[in-house]
């Protein structure tokens, strides 16, 4: 699952760079309420974490034996008892397979003695108490991210696209309209193929390009910032422009949320 800088700006590694520190950590929120994923789990997504949403206690955990490093947030008022859900973190922290994973608790629960217990000896990475003011959970949860590098070095959340025949772009080249094919999109550009392979010079100004993402059709400009063989395919990266509207940024982040979380669901079956 490709998860990286835009396809304009991948960021440049070194031998001591390791995957996480280049892309980051994958966050998962288990049994997660309506609230958390209308409303801090989009503003994640806004804020360009990688998240996701998880429905099964048993097949996370699979999941999480391939995703090194990964952070879950819990409910303990959700689906189980919380001597039950003690159980359960415990066993994923204590597991060879799935100890580098971090836990963070996500809840209505504000009991002193409990809180506590989490933080002081069974160890989650942080502990978010639900309440009224939803902004300061949002920020606090923020602050855990960031305490933990969770996004590495990756500044933009990518989505690959190659293989999705309803993400598309239609385009003006040489006076006329040509459709091309997305091959990858984050906020900052895309990499893309479009029919014929015509030449366009790199710096060229493109206006008018119209994006399909699925039901989603957006309007940006873009600057070609190179182009590339595969093949016989000539795949052109273009950055947007400073001009694109925020709503059609928050379109992207939703569309490339939605691929991911669609990626993952089927190993979380």
């Amino acid at each position: 699952m490709a998860n990286t800088d835009g396809p304009a700006s991948p960021a440049a590694s070194s031998p001591a760079d390791s995957p996480i520190d280049i892309v980051g950590k994958k966050i998962f929120f288990l049994f997660p309420t309506v609230v958390v994923q209308n409303k801090i789990i989009a503003e994640l997504i806004q804020q360009e974490y990688e998240v996701y949403v998880a429905k099964n206690k048993d097949t996370i955990r699979r999941v999480l034996r391939d995703y090194k490093n990964s952070i879950v947030f819990v409910d303990i008022n959700e689906q189980m008892k919380e001597a039950d859900w003690e159980n359960w973190i415990t066993a994923v922290k204590n597991a060879p397979d799935t100890k580098t994973t971090s836990i963070g608790i996500v809840t209505a629960n504000d009991d002193e003695k409990i809180k506590r217990k989490y933080l002081l000896t069974i160890k989650v990475c942080g502990y978010t108490v639900l309440k009224f003011d939803l902004d300061k959970a949002i920020i606090h949860i923020i602050d855990v991210l960031q305490s933990m590098d969770a996004k590495g070095r990756r500044k933009f959340i990518r989505a690959t696209t190659t293989k999705e025949s309803n993400v598309t772009l239609n385009l003006p080249v040489g006076g006329a309209f040509k459709n091309g094919q997305i091959k990858d999109i984050s906020v900052v550009g895309i990499s893309c193929s479009i029919e014929d392979n015509p030449d366009i010079t790199k710096n060229t100004l493109i206006k008018d390009i119209q994006i399909k993402l699925q039901t989603a059709i957006i309007k940006v400009e873009a600057i070609v910032f190179g182009t590339r063989m595969e093949g016989t395919e000539k795949v052109y990266v273009m950055l947007f422009t400073p001009r694109i509207d925020p709503e059609v940024r928050t379109k992207i982040r939703t569309y490339i949320q939605h691929n991911l979380q669609t990626k993952m669901d089927n190993e979380l079956k």
